[in-house]
């Protein structure tokens, strides 16, 4: 996401550094990055809506070079799956891109719920996203465990109620890492 709003924003002789999006825009939605850019640095709002378009194009561009299964997340879901954990997708992204993206990486069929960012009103760092997710598997915050990678995600986590593991990046989305948080979660209630 962040290369391909970079990419559309350069048309215009706009840019995120790197340093700017993980402190202040990663996680949130492209409309509310536009906004923020507009109130920040000037970007014409007249502009947004291409360059939400042309940032899109380039994402799904770059999702059909890169996006591919990996053994890990597969094996992680899978085996999840198979121990009766219920599996959902929360993003800002927009519903095609999570869509594709999960499809791509063959991950889609082990979600029982998938959730974008036209799915609630107030985006992350808001939990509404969280707590609808949760809404629509039956489940409790105390029963959930959200695997997030980025601090609106983090804040919106936390501030559904339920349980976070932080992760750095994607490869830290794995079995393991998930299962000994389940195990510490369970042995902090056995306490």
């Amino acid at each position: 996401h962040y290369d391909a709003l970079n990419r559309a924003l350069r048309l215009f002789g706009y840019e995120i550094s790197r340093y700017e999006h993980l402190r202040s825009y990663d996680g949130l939605p492209t409309s509310k990055k536009l906004q923020m850019l507009t109130l920040e640095r000037g970007l014409p709002t007249e502009l947004h809506a291409f360059i939400e378009e042309m940032k899109q194009t380039y994402t799904m561009e770059i999702v059909f070079a890169q996006c591919k299964p990996r053994f890990v997340h597969e094996y992680a879901l899978s085996t999840l799956k198979a121990m009766n954990y219920k599996l959902a997708v929360a993003s800002n992204s927009i519903r095609n891109t999570v869509e594709v993206m999960m499809q791509k990486s063959m991950l889609y069929n082990y979600l029982d719920e998938i959730l974008a960012a036209t799915d609630v009103v107030k985006p992350k760092p808001d939990p509404e996203i969280y707590i609808t997710a949760m809404a629509k598997l039956g489940l409790t915050p105390k029963e959930c465990l959200i695997v997030e990678d980025n601090d609106n995600g983090i804040k919106a986590a936390v501030a559904s109620g339920a349980h976070v593991l932080r992760v750095r990046d994607v490869q830290d989305v794995n079995l393991t890492n998930i299962l000994n948080k389940i195990q510490q979660i369970e042995e902090e209630k056995a306490l």
